[in-house]
């Protein structure tokens, strides 16, 4: 079933009928199921199906996958979301708290509940996963559903590429609205800040444009505000000339760490930090050896075999190395190779000002404390670090700025994301409080010494964490105030429950 903006409206009226009836107020969620199933169809699925199976086996972390929802909307149209939201609307009103919903891309948030709801309506976005390179090859219209490696696969070909995310199987739609960092962010700033256009189905069920001349200040609040403020449907991105480039993983020895931190903070310190440069710097725990390995992310956006920026690093003793001359998306399936679908997975982060000292620090700091869980069966983890130099910084400026609360004057940051998987959910309380531990003990250190930042990368943080309050008070309130006007009612702060809310 097809559905224009004007059909839209004029099945409104249904909606109103079915929720009225009193076999269906009586009921909970699964009420506005029958609701959605009358005007979706088969587009609608329910324990027992397929596509509901289908669904819940596609999230990468399985604290996500256990929750179980009602049921499932699979829009393939924005039409479809439209209808759902609408429908969504309506419902809880009439029946308070019985018709709450989540929202999914590509199911990577490790957050339990954020990209599904325990007895209510997920609706799975994926579906809507166009591709569409624009005549003039300045921008590219992407489905909201996608993952990564779909956008890459079909843009590698053509030599253009967008600033997106790292690994294959992350969603589009949540690593964009949560800021998204990428290996082109030093040449082009974050994700967000390379948006020229979001089409987005608000709380009403309206579709909307938010640009630089539409609803500018829900296109800047869209740039960091998470799910906030409705559900994006399609995002219009900046095209760049991208052919191949250079990466892949180089593995040295922890006796070296030392000079490993000089070198991290030297190089991305640096007034000059080399734009085509990006490295993500991992401390990583073998529970079969029982031993740690230092691991780096290495890539530069150009088909430079051993750039010269990484040589104080790569003159250090290998163990290992696959970097190479490589498409993007051969280097996303590879940093995601490491990290399969399957297992219960945890991110949480901080950021702190560029300190080799600190870097050293955390780097005992977790150590320690992880050696608490080391015995919990097939357990995983690692500290990465990542830096965000002051060119990544500056670029939203000029860009209509984002929503992110940072700029130039925050000078050379590091980003920190602590990295769990486990299989026993009997170990769910010992990790996260772990978690909690570490980072209690990381950002005191981090104050004691002078280098401790508030914001929080909202794409790795923690259920627990506040990225947006990171964001500082005037971002924050700018959010209220843009999720105020655009939902006036706090749909989706009320009744999309998961996720990071303003409120």
């Amino acid at each position: 079933m097809k559905f224009s903006l004007q059909s839209v409206t004029l099945w409104a009226v249904l909606p109103l009928g079915v929720i009225a009836d009193e076999a269906f107020v009586a009921g909970g969620a699964g009420t506005c199921c029958k609701g959605l199933k009358l005007l979706l169809g088969d587009k609608v699925s329910t324990e027992g199906d397929p596509a509901y199976s289908s669904s819940l086996e596609s999230y990468y972390s399985n604290l996500n996958v256990e929750i179980t929802p009602s049921c499932i909307v699979t829009p393939t149209t924005k039409e479809h979301v439209a209808l759902s939201v609408f429908v969504l609307n309506i419902g809880s009103k009439l029946l308070p708290g019985r018709c709450n919903f989540a929202v999914r891309s590509g199911g990577h948030s490790t957050v339990p509940g954020a990209n599904n709801i325990q007895d209510g309506v997920t609706i799975d976005m994926s579906k809507l996963n166009h591709v569409t390179v624009s005549k003039d090859r300045k921008t590219v219209e992407v489905g909201a559903g996608n993952r990564w490696v779909n956008v890459y696969s079909q843009l590698d070909p053509q030599g253009l590429t967008v600033v997106g995310g790292r690994v294959d199987t992350v969603g589009v739609s949540g690593l964009i609205t949560g800021g998204g960092i990428s290996y082109f962010s030093p040449r082009y700033g974050y994700a967000v800040d390379s948006v020229d256009n979001f089409e987005i189905v608000l709380a009403s069920g309206r579709i909307v444009n938010a640009n630089s001349r539409d609803n500018a200040d829900l296109w800047k609040a869209l740039k960091g505000g998470s799910g906030n403020f409705g559900i994006v449907t399609s995002f219009r991105l900046r095209a760049y000339q991208q052919g191949l480039l250079w990466g892949g993983q180089v593995t040295l020895d922890v006796a070296t760490i030392d000079k490993q931190c000089a070198i991290f903070e030297s190089l991305t310190g640096s007034q000059d930090y080399d734009p085509y440069a990006s490295w993500m710097f991992s401390l990583a725990y073998m529970q079969d050896s029982k031993s740690w390995i230092a691991g780096h992310n290495l890539v530069y956006t150009r088909p430079e075999a051993n750039p010269a920026v990484f040589k104080p690093l790569l003159d250090l003793p290998q163990t290992y190395n696959t970097a190479a001359v490589k498409n993007l998306t051969t280097l996303t399936l590879e940093l995601g190779y490491p990290n399969p679908f399957g297992r219960r997975q945890s991110m949480s982060t901080a950021t702190f000002r560029n300190s080799a000292a600190l870097m050293r620090e955390i780097t005992k700091i977790g150590m320690a404390k992880f050696a608490g869980v080391a015995n919990v069966p097939n357990v995983s983890y690692s500290v990465t670090f990542q830096p965000l130099p002051v060119v990544i910084n500056s670029k939203a400026a000029s860009t209509g700025g984002n929503s992110l609360g940072l700029d130039a004057s925050d000078g050379p940051l590091v980003n920190l994301v602590l990295n769990f998987a486990w299989d026993d959910k009997s170990a769910d309380a010992s990790i996260r409080a772990t978690e909690k531990a570490f980072f209690a003990e990381v950002n005191a250190k981090a104050k004691a010494m002078g280098r401790s930042h508030a914001y929080q990368y909202l794409n790795y943080a923690a259920a627990w964490q506040d990225p947006i309050a990171g964001y500082g008070p005037d971002v924050k309130k700018t959010l209220q105030a843009a999720s105020r006007k655009y939902d006036p009612t706090g749909l989706f702060q009320r009744n999309a429950p998961g996720g990071f809310k303003l409120f």
